[in-house]
C-alpha cells in the first residue's frame, strides 16, 4: 500500500482503513500501540496532533512506514491546509 497524506485528516484515514483491512477493532490497535483508544479515534478522526512516537508506533503496529520525499506537485492551497 502506497498513499499520499499531507494533513493529519488524510492520515487519520489511511490509519483507520489500514486497521480495518486487518480486521482489528479501534481498541486492538490501541492496545497493540500502548496508546488509549480514545487517542487512536481522535488521530484517526484527524482532530488530535499525534505525537511522533505515537504515529511510528501505529504504522509499526500495522505493519506501515513512514517514507519522506519530494512533493510531487504543490499550490498555495496545499500549504494552507496545513495551519
Amino acid at each position: 500500500m502506497s498513499e499520499l497524506a499531507r494533513t493529519p485528516q488524510q492520515i487519520g484515514s489511511i490509519i483507520q482503513r489500514a486497521r480495518k483491512k486487518r480486521g482489528w477493532t479501534q481498541s486492538q490497535l490501541a492496545e497493540r500501540c500502548g496508546l488509549r483508544q480514545a487517542t487512536l479515534s481522535l488521530i484517526e478522526a484527524g482532530e488530535k496532533t499525534a505525537k511522533l512516537s505515537s504515529l511510528l508506533s501505529i504504522l509499526a503496529a500495522l505493519d506501515l512506514e513512514l517514507r519522506i520525499g519530494d512533493r510531487s506537485t504543490s499550490g498555495a492551497q496545499d500549504i494552507e491546509d496545513l495551519f
